[in-house]
């Protein structure tokens, strides 16, 4: 007979206090729940309280920084507040947009962290009453010797192809980024822009009493619980053991969801519609209620479920995907119903909307949760935190950086380092092409994704910019930089900029140095787009990104988009031939503090980045589109990473023609060539004259910098590099690592 084995120590239940800790409540705010309730809350109310009250729902430490952006103009539509921005262009049309993150989750379960990323981006826009028309992505990654990068670029990159191009939305632009500094927790920002027609656009406040509350899409599991509190905790060495925390994705699904939805909305049957997203059911209902200033009651036997036994805590929890819930006009169920049935998607009415001001769940005929909806909605703690000024680099005399000993080791090193290396093997895997109305995308040699808007003459103009090493160094000049390079970007394309919004990527908070570099980097932002005239429409905080105490480079990412009233009138760097000639508008510096040059090629990190003049950013923006109708550029190109150098070598690539720069050994070249000064474009023009006359009038400096023609790149007695043998350094990185 064998001998009973020990029965286990009973472990004492734990209090809600301690709960409410291992939910991310600190004491502080606990003890304003039991103020709020005047009681302690049940399981699911505590619940609904830490999600709401979360870093990721309720922008606590980001809110006060956040008030500076300007978000009006006369273009916008809709600013921050609702689930993307909307912006105007004209003819009834409308653009609705915006990034968010999925960090956390990308770094855990990298496939469907990407994956679902793209689906909820998706949701944001076209629940609004927006058909998506592209997406965009930027992805930080580690050092490429870390033992996880390769892994991770794999499972990300499979994710985000996985879910955009079964859904059939072109992924047209985007960067990728290499650094150690990312190496405990990479970063995932996507964007996803739409259009919609200007006057039926969709909101989420509830309007008034007793309507019914629809849930449709996807069934209900137990994927993602509490998604949105690991979102707002930093990391650890047991990471791994959140996967069950990241969200599983079906595009199929999705694709069903965005057709129903668009139908539904065009019944007019629609009075309200919010997407579950981060915290799922639990901050849709509560948006909803809390935007409307009414109350809401929910059955949760109602709610349609995947698995057995789910408890209301659950479901209320779940961050299940592809799941939508609207408030439908009185009488009007009936045509929800015949939709989502030839749809096939999962519906019920699982409520309605009251005039109590309180969130009410009820489950096998108890209730379950009865609490106040204005402590949830707009009462989560506000915290203005400590902060102090981080430390600045001085500014490199860039006579005192020594130059390359091997010039033309130099330019390959540059031009095929992780960073500058042609990411074809991560792009080609993106659908780009999807819906046949990108004009410009990856592959094209431009700036920016160009999308035309269908059946019309004009296009969008969309990209993703920001500069992690140069906020690093000086987040305001790195937040001024962020803005203007997409504001560049935009230009050089040919668009007029309209809009952007961001993605705003630090670690904790409640360390000051950190906390300085969200104060000053937002101050830098804030001050480029009243400048440009580049309100922030949408936008999205990801706090707490550290691993061990160990927080990633400050990564404020901005996403924007553009106008071209003629899509024949945009601008690349492609279609450059022999004989022309390139002119530098804009001045020189030679800065190369916190530049590629430095890094690749000295092993540096340190000096101030490049300072952004932003009147001379708006003037030599305002005078290279101004040149564009005049027929003069047969290529254009912004100056950002690498400088003058990298920007020539685009377009000898882009174009397949040989370029020789004027640059030679009797002058401080290195910091001609390889100087990141900003505010600056190349122009390829077969009439230089005239493109220099021009300048001169508008007060713009302008040089001839070099000419096209031949079969290397080369400056005049530096180096001359085989054409061939620059795209071989420039296309190997990347395969070669995946594949290694």
């Amino acid at each position: 007979m064998s001998t009973p084995s020990t029965p286990p120590a009973q472990t004492a239940p734990k209090s809600m206090a301690e709960m409410a800790r291992e939910f991310g409540l600190n004491a502080e705010e606990y003890g304003v729940v039991l103020d709020r309730l005047g009681r302690e809350p049940n399981l699911v109310e505590l619940g609904v309280f830490s999600v709401m009250w979360s870093e990721h729902c309720s922008y606590k430490s980001s809110k006060n920084q956040l008030k500076k952006f300007p978000i009006t103009g006369p273009r916008v539509i809709c600013g921050p507040g609702e689930n993307a921005g909307v912006i105007d262009i004209g003819d009834g049309d409308a653009i609705i947009f915006k990034m968010e993150s999925h960090n956390h989750p990308s770094y855990i379960e990298p496939y469907q962290g990407a994956a679902t990323g793209v689906g909820g981006i998706m949701r944001d826009v076209f629940t609004m009453g927006a058909r998506p028309i592209a997406l965009l992505n930027a992805l930080r990654f580690g050092d490429p010797s870390h033992p996880k990068t390769k892994r991770l670029v794999d499972g990300v990159v499979a994710g985000i192809a996985g879910y955009g191009n079964c859904v059939g939305v072109p992924t047209v632009a985007g960067e990728t980024n290499f650094h150690r500094g990312y190496n405990g927790n990479i970063l995932v920002n996507a964007m996803c822009v739409g259009h919609a027609e200007a006057d039926k656009i969709f909101y989420s406040a509830a309007p008034g009493a007793g309507l019914a509350v629809v849930y449709f899409g996807s069934k209900t599991g137990r994927d993602g619980i509490h998604g949105a509190t690991m979102s707002s905790a930093e990391f650890s060495e047991d990471s791994e053991e959140k996967r069950p925390t990241v969200q599983v994705g079906d595009p199929f699904a999705e694709k069903l969801l965005i057709e129903a939805t668009l139908e539904l909305m065009a019944t007019g049957a629609v009075a309200a519609i919010q997407d579950m997203g981060a915290a799922g059911l639990t901050s849709s209902s509560v948006e909803m209620a809390g935007k409307g200033g009414v109350g809401i009651e929910l059955n949760m036997d109602m709610v349609p479920q995947r698995e057995t036994g789910m408890t209301a805590y659950e479901m209320m929890l779940s961050e299940s995907q592809e799941r939508m819930l609207a408030v439908l006009k009185p009488g009007r169920e009936h045509e929800g119903h015949a939709i989502f049935e030839k749809w096939g998607l999962d519906a019920a009415v699982i409520g309605y909307t009251t005039d109590t001001g309180r969130l009410v769940l009820k489950h096998h005929g108890e209730t379950v949760c009865d609490v106040p909806l204005a402590p949830l909605f707009d009462d989560a703690p506000l915290y203005d935190r400590p902060w102090v000024q981080p430390a600045l680099h001085p500014r490199l005399d860039p006579g005192q950086v020594p130059a390359p000993a091997d010039w033309n080791a130099a330019v390959l090193k540059v031009v095929g380092c992780p960073d500058m290396a042609s990411k074809r093997w991560l792009w080609e895997q993106y659908d780009r092409h999807v819906m046949a109305d990108t004009l410009e995308d990856s592959a094209t040699g431009c700036d920016a994704g160009i999308v035309r808007i269908h059946g019309k003459g004009k296009a969008i103009a969309v990209t993703s910019d920001v500069t992690p090493r140069y906020v690093q160094n000086d987040p305001y000049e790195g937040g001024k930089q962020a803005v203007a390079e997409a504001w560049r970007n935009l230009t050089a394309a040919g668009s007029l900029p309209i809009a952007i919004t961001d993605n705003l990527n630090f670690g904790s908070p409640e360390k000051p140095e950190t906390m300085g570099q969200i104060v000053r980097a937002t101050d830098g932002m804030a001050e480029a787009c009243r400048a440009l005239d580049f309100p922030v429409v949408s936008g999205n905080v990801s706090l707490y990104n550290e691993t061990n105490g160990v927080a990633i480079p400050p990564t404020p990412t901005v996403g924007a988009v553009g106008l071209l009233e003629d899509y024949d009138l945009r601008m690349g760097f492609g279609n450059v031939a022999e004989g022309d000639t390139l002119v530098l508008i804009g001045d020189t510096n030679g800065e190369l503090g916190a530049s590629i040059y430095l890094r690749e090629i000295l092993g540096r990190e340190d000096g101030a980045p490049p300072p952004v003049d932003l009147a001379a950013e708006r003037k030599h923006g305002d005078f290279v589109r101004g040149l564009i109708p005049t027929g003069l550029i047969a290529g254009l190109h912004d100056l950002s990473d690498g400088g003058l150098l990298i920007a020539a070598a685009d377009i000898a690539l882009a174009s397949k023609v040989g370029i020789t720069l004027n640059a030679s050994s009797n002058q401080n070249a290195h910091p001609y060539l390889f100087g990141e000064d900003q505010a600056r474009y190349l122009i390829a023009t077969p009439d230089p004259d005239a493109v220099l006359a021009a300048a001169k009038e508008a007060g713009v400096h302008a040089n001839v910098a070099g000419v096209a023609g031949g079969d290397a790149f080369a400056s005049k007695d530096l180096f001359s590099v085989p054409l061939d043998t620059l795209r071989a350094a420039h296309e190997a990185w990347m395969p070669g690592f995946m594949g290694g």
